[in-house]
């Protein structure tokens, strides 16, 4: 190939050609589908049937209100939480268990729990590759075991106290035996386990109670003791004598004193009464005196009396004198009595006083006694506290010895579960159901064959299409044929033409390490060489490629050229796979990557495929550039004599364009350094080979076998 015309740009997926792969292929994916779908259906027949029963427990507390324990009959049952459902799950799954069980319905007599007849030579042959369990010497007890949890599923309903024992079985009716006698067995051993700590519990009693009763008698008699020994006698409402005689006797004072009071305050109201002349009759004390009211009754009459007679007779009648000095008698008899209740208060006042201080000593005596009673007191309702609490639990510990006892005679211990649902015989095995299988291997096969088709088609790059650029026509890559070659040995007149700037050899012009420094220096990704004298200058690429990788780069040379003048030399005139057989899809990236002879440099050759079918894959040439670009530091693309307006569709973000040249002066490359200016590459570089690396002009030859140094 002479050279590409494309330009890097975004790469697209053809969805419509990705897709119509699988109407082309689409009888290979049917039949696939069908066989794997046919295969999975006589499997699925000819597969053992295996059937499925389950049993659900539910935990809950089976004790009743009239049996339960005394103390708690009013209080709500305890319910085992989630982690104590959990744990049953776990008794049911324990071997001493399932070792019952299986004894008891003899398992390992079946020949689907006891498998160690089967000793051929490929079930050891899987055993010893790890692909199934060589059982052939583990012990009988344990087969039969192994095999039975691997067909045993006992698991807690979510949200619930439910817990359900599922077990599948080749024969339908143990399929339902085993759940309903692991039930009952789980059942079992739940009342067994309460019956032996009922058991327990009543032989740790018996010592204790007989132990507590001694206990109890003893705290009994050091409360009556110490009570005869420190004169503690007990009165009304519980408390001791001297306490309750203190108390009585501080209520008698206080009467005894409020009564002094009132005395003495009625004596002093009637001596101030007579001292100052008051009529006797104003006093309530003299007034209440029986002998001075039937006095008054008297004086009253006399009274009466003389007012009659002193209507018809006249003052000085001995009539009315002798009422008169009646009337004068019973005034001092009433005074005399008057004193006489005077005195009696008085007496009565003293009286009150003597007696106060007599309640008063026999207060202070019953304080001390009351403190020294209060004292032993303290001593006593210790030790009655000490009794009191020996004989509540003693009589705590007799109720529960006795509930036991009763418990344990009757046989009565309910466990906190039951069943609800037992375990009927399967009519329909739950595996192998042929159809569903046959249909999920056709829609598995059919998802597998599509993906891989659609991977297969999209990895060959055929699906691929580059994104149209939206201010340009739409285009189509290709691969650049060649430029007719120019003979002519025009000159263009010596400042015709300026080569980039840089580091250079002389005004304009780069040499072949002054390139390589270039493209290190500035870190281009990519360097498109165009060489408008044809071979002869192709050869300057693979100069710079070569300086590059010896420089510590990593750099691949791509032979774009018809005629493979870049890369013959670097693979000494061998003619390998390259860049035409990836675009036939005939060859990998590993077979078109060759290693330069004389440098660190890699290659890929022009190659062998067919150019016409390699241009009809050009479109997968942008993902390869883009692919190396990725894998190395500089990739060097030689595109020979190509049209400068086709150079875009090979150069990329950050790419070099550079034009290799033998005479700078030739009118071909001056022409082309127009051109690349007047298409928008600005002024690219010339590189010349220099005086010693330049081959003889027209020596193509040498050029093609030569190393180039």
């Amino acid at each position: 190939m002479a050279g590409v015309q494309s330009h890097d740009q975004d790469i697209d997926i053809d969805v419509r050609a990705l897709f119509a792969s699988l109407g082309a292929h689409w009888l290979r994916i049917l039949v696939v589908t069908l066989s794997v779908a046919a295969v999975a259906f006589m499997l699925a027949t000819m597969a053992t049937r295996h059937y499925k029963a389950e049993t659900r427990i539910v935990i809950e507390t089976r004790e009743s209100v009239f049996t339960r324990p005394q103390e708690t009959a009013g209080a709500a049952s305890p319910v085992l939480d989630d982690q104590g459902v959990t744990s049953q799950v776990q008794i049911i799954t324990s071997s001493d268990l399932l070792k019952t069980v299986a004894a008891e319905l003899d398992l390992a007599g079946r020949a689907e729990f006891n498998a160690a007849d089967d000793t051929s030579l490929v079930s050891r042959l899987l055993g010893v590759a790890g692909l199934k369990d060589g059982n052939a010497d583990v012990p009988e007890e344990e087969r039969v075991l192994q095999a039975f949890r691997e067909q045993l599923t006992v698991y807690k309903v979510e949200g619930s106290r439910v817990i359900v024992i599922e077990f599948s079985s080749e024969n339908p009716e143990l399929a339902a035996l085993v759940p309903n006698a692991v039930a009952d067995a789980y059942l079992a051993m739940q009342q067994g386990a309460k019956l032996q700590s009922n058991a327990d519990a009543t032989e740790w009693l018996q010592p204790e109670i007989a132990e507590l009763r001694a206990q109890v008698s003893d705290a009994e008699a050091k409360v009556a003791d110490f009570r005869a020994s420190s004169d503690l006698l007990i009165g009304n409402n519980n408390s001791a004598l001297a306490t309750q005689q203190l108390s009585e006797l501080s209520s008698e004072l206080s009467r005894v004193r409020a009564n002094r009071a009132a005395t003495e305050a009625d004596s002093r109201a009637v001596r101030d009464a007579l001292a100052a002349g008051a009529p006797i009759d104003s006093l309530p004390e003299v007034l209440s005196n029986g002998l001075v009211q039937r006095l008054r009754e008297s004086q009253v009459q006399l009274k009466a009396e003389i007012a009659d007679l002193s209507a018809t007779l006249l003052g000085n009648h001995p009539r009315i004198r002798a009422l008169r000095s009646q009337l004068a008698d019973l005034d001092r008899q009433i005074s005399a009595e008057a004193e006489k209740v005077l005195k009696g208060l008085e007496t009565e006042a003293r009286a009150a006083a003597l007696r106060e201080t007599e309640l008063v000593a026999e207060l202070d005596r019953l304080k001390v006694e009351s403190n020294r009673v209060a004292q032993e007191e303290v001593g006593l309702r210790a030790l009655e506290r000490e009794a009191a609490a020996q004989r509540q639990l003693l009589e705590t510990y007799l109720a529960r010895y006795r509930e036991a006892v009763s418990r344990q005679d009757r046989s009565y211990l309910p466990v906190d579960a039951r069943i609800f649902s037992r375990a009927t015989v399967p009519a329909e095995p739950y595996f192998p159901k042929p159809v569903p299988i046959a249909g999920a291997a056709f829609a598995g096969s059919l998802l597998l064959m599509a993906v891989a088709t659609l991977l297969a088609e999209l990895f060959s790059g055929r699906a691929m299409r580059p994104a149209p650029r939206p201010s340009a026509a739409p285009a189509v890559a290709q691969i650049v044929m060649p430029l007719p070659a120019q003979n002519g040995a025009g000159r263009a007149s010596s400042g015709a033409y300026s080569a980039g700037a840089g580091n250079h050899d002389g005004p304009g012009r780069l040499s072949v390490s002054a390139a390589a420094r270039r493209l290190a220096e500035k870190g281009s990704p990519r360097a498109v060489f165009v060489s408008p004298e044809g071979d002869e200058a192709a050869a300057v690429s693979a100069m710079v490629a070569r300086e590059a990788a010896d420089a510590g780069l990593r750099v691949l040379l791509l032979d774009l050229t018809t005629s493979g003048a870049a890369s013959s030399a670097m693979l000494d005139g061998a003619a390998p796979k390259g860049i035409t057989d990836l675009l036939c899809a005939e060859a990998s990236f590993g077979e078109i990557i060759h290693a330069d002879l004389y440098s660190h440099c890699h290659v890929i050759p022009a190659g062998r495929g067919d150019a016409a079918e390699a241009m009809r894959a050009i479109d997968r040439l942008p993902i390869v550039l883009q692919s190396l670009t990725t894998a190395y530091d500089l990739v060097v693309i030689e595109c020979g004599e190509v049209d400068a307006a086709r150079l875009r569709r090979v150069v990329g973000d950050g790419a070099e364009v550079m034009l290799s040249a033998i005479d700078d002066l030739d009118e071909t490359v001056v022409a082309a350094a127009r051109t690349l200016v007047a298409e928008g590459f600005g002024r690219a570089a010339l590189v010349l080979p220099g005086a010693n690396a330049n081959p003889a002009p027209h020596d193509t030859a040498r050029s093609r076998s030569a190393p180039l140094a």
